[in-house]
């Protein structure tokens, strides 16, 4: 087992690079890179559930008309 840092092991990782200067454009280019990356493991898994859940387009409709807060109750 590794030492405990407190640190996760991305934020240990992402440590490592900051020793290198990067320009601005090359720090975009590594946020998108990272944005994109949990973007598609969203989508990813929320695929997995549609599939396991056999949902449809329609649902995804019904439930943006559905109202579903509940009134404060003293």
């Amino acid at each position: 087992m590794g030492q405990q840092s407190g640190l996760s092991n991305i934020q240990l990782e992402l440590l490592k690079l900051y020793g290198n200067n990067v320009s601005e454009q090359q720090l975009f280019d590594i946020r998108m890179l990272l944005a994109r990356y949990f973007a598609e493991q969203a989508t990813t898994a929320m695929d997995k559930v549609w599939k396991e859940k056999n949902l449809t387009e329609q649902d995804m409709i019904n439930w943006t008309n559905e109202h579903n807060r509940r009134k404060n109750r003293p």
